[in-house]
């Protein structure tokens, strides 16, 4: 199902559902994540400056699609844009020293996120009833 996200709040709620859904402790739910308990906490209360880099990795690791819904005659712009952004990422990040930030890029090998109970204690089985 589709769920409007228009607000922190509605992430931080959709996020607390997928984690009690699993039954996931926030603490523990936080130490998978790569996240703090504080950051979590925040999120899940809807706290409007948490950093939208972090929501959005966690978002992605949980396997919630987030996306937006452009009008069609922005739909050429976004795309003319977006290439333009590609474009200028890679020239910053080009592996051959000639880019602006030398080449060097930040890789993370963290895995997706259990949102649901059963295939949970095979992997994790974080502490609960606490």
């Amino acid at each position: 199902m589709l769920v409007p996200l228009t607000s922190v709040h509605d992430a931080g709620v959709a996020i607390r559902t997928m984690r009690k859904r699993a039954g996931i402790r926030i603490d523990d739910f936080a130490l998978i994540a790569g996240v703090s308990k504080q950051f979590m906490t925040d999120l899940e209360n809807g706290k409007p400056t948490v950093q939208m880099g972090k929501v959005l990795e966690l978002l992605k690791r949980m396997a919630i699609g987030v996306s937006l819904d452009l009008s069609d005659d922005a739909v050429d712009l976004y795309k003319a844009e977006l290439g333009k952004a590609t474009r200028r990422r890679a020239l910053k990040k080009a592996p051959d020293g000639q880019g602006a930030a030398g080449g060097s890029k930040k890789t993370s090998t963290k895995e997706t996120l259990p949102t649901s109970g059963p295939g949970l204690a095979d992997e994790e089985a974080p502490r609960q009833g606490r």
